[in-house]
């Protein structure tokens, strides 16, 4: 039996399954650090996972929403919530705000690269394709915050984070423009996007902030 059509579309199914993986994590680490029970652990990941997403389809009038045509997605989400919080009660893992950036950046680059590539397979502008990838990576982050009762970090930390996503939606739209494959386009807004945060927080760079 086929599943995909092509094995861009089985690329694409991959990167956002491990994009949701991504952002879910990041939920349950940002859940525990607040000391919330499992009822309260399972939304923030859902939220997390699937808020980017939504407001994606929402905004293109994609129906159903993207977990919803895969209900996989949130047994999924649901079993790795459970999972991961005994695993950190077992281990002893302390939820740390550092131990939530890297998921948080791989999740960034790989939902900016859906977010991308289904805007521009509707053949948006690609100013909003770029802007549709930025929204994907960036809202279920915000939610997440949000619902802990944090300022987002997207924010607030004053490393770049919606900025990465912008230039690597740009690498994606450039790389089309130059006829390249279509894998090569996804991935490199993937690189470019995980990558360039993952040097932000490495190399400490800071945004201009607001001064009274």
């Amino acid at each position: 039996m086929n599943w995909f059509a092509t094995p861009f579309e089985a690329l694409l199914y991959l990167i956002e399954v491990a994009a949701t993986i991504a952002f879910a994590l990041s939920g349950v680490i940002m859940a525990a650090r607040k000391r919330l029970d499992i009822v309260g652990v399972c939304v923030v990941a859902f939220v997390a996972a699937f808020g980017g997403g939504t407001l994606r389809d929402l905004l293109l009038d994609q129906r159903p929403f993207f977990w919803v045509r895969n209900v996989n997605f949130i047994w999924g989400i649901l079993a790795l919530s459970v999972t991961a919080m005994l695993f950190m009660r077992q281990r002893h893992f302390q939820p740390t705000e550092r131990a939530m950036l890297l998921p948080d950046a791989i999740g960034l680059g790989l939902f900016a690269a859906v977010g991308v590539d289904m805007a521009t397979a509707a053949q948006l502008p690609a100013l909003v394709a770029v802007m549709m990838g930025v929204i994907t990576g960036v809202f279920g982050g915000v939610l997440r915050d949000v619902l802990c009762n944090e300022i987002p970090q997207a924010f607030q930390d004053h490393r770049p984070y919606a900025l990465c996503a912008f230039v690597g939606g740009w690498a994606d739209i450039g790389l089309r423009q130059l006829d390249s494959p279509a894998w090569l386009t996804v991935v490199a807004c993937v690189v470019v996007t995980a990558g360039l945060r993952g040097l932000a927080l490495w190399r400490n760079w800071q945004l201009p902030i607001w001064r009274v």
